[in-house]
C-alpha cells in the first residue's frame, strides 16, 4: 500500500509543479482558433479593450458564459500572474473530482467480492 501511496504523491507532486510552474511560460499570444477568426480585422486597443475593425468572424463572437467566473482566462479573478494559481487549483479541483469518481465506481458488494475472493 505504501508504493501506491508513493506513486500517488509524487504524481500529484508532478502535476501541480507543471500546473503551477509551466504556466507561467504558456503563450499569451492568440491560439491557432483566434488568429483564423481574426482574419480579415485590424485590431486596436480601446479603453474598454480590444476593438476589431474590418470583416472576420470574431466581429460576432460575445463574452462566453463563464467569463465571470473565478478562474476564467486561465487567471484567478482575472488578476496578472495569477496563472500558476488558477493552474493548481485546476489540478486540485480535477484530482477530486476523479479520484471521487473511481471511489464511486470502483465500490463492489459485498456479495460480489466474496464470489471473486477479494479480502
Amino acid at each position: 500500500m505504501t508504493r501506491r501511496r508513493g506513486f500517488l504523491l509524487g504524481f500529484l507532486v508532478v502535476a501541480l509543479l507543471v500546473a503551477g510552474g509551466l504556466s507561467y511560460f504558456a503563450s499569451s499570444s492568440p491560439d491557432g482558433l483566434d488568429t483564423v477568426a481574426r482574419h480579415g480585422c485590424q485590431v486596436s486597443e480601446t479603453g474598454g479593450g480590444e476593438h476589431l475593425d474590418g470583416t472576420c468572424i470574431a466581429q460576432n463572437a460575445g463574452e462566453h458564459a463563464a467569463a465571470h467566473s473565478p478562474l476564467a482566462d486561465y487567471s484567478v479573478l482575472g488578476g496578472k500572474g495569477t496563472v500558476g494559481i488558477a493552474g493548481v487549483v485546476g489540478v486540485l479541483v480535477t484530482l477530486a473530482l476523479a479520484g471521487a469518481l473511481f471511489r464511486v465506481l470502483g465500490r463492489r458488494s459485498p456479495a460480489r467480492q466474496a464470489e471473486r475472493g477479494d479480502d
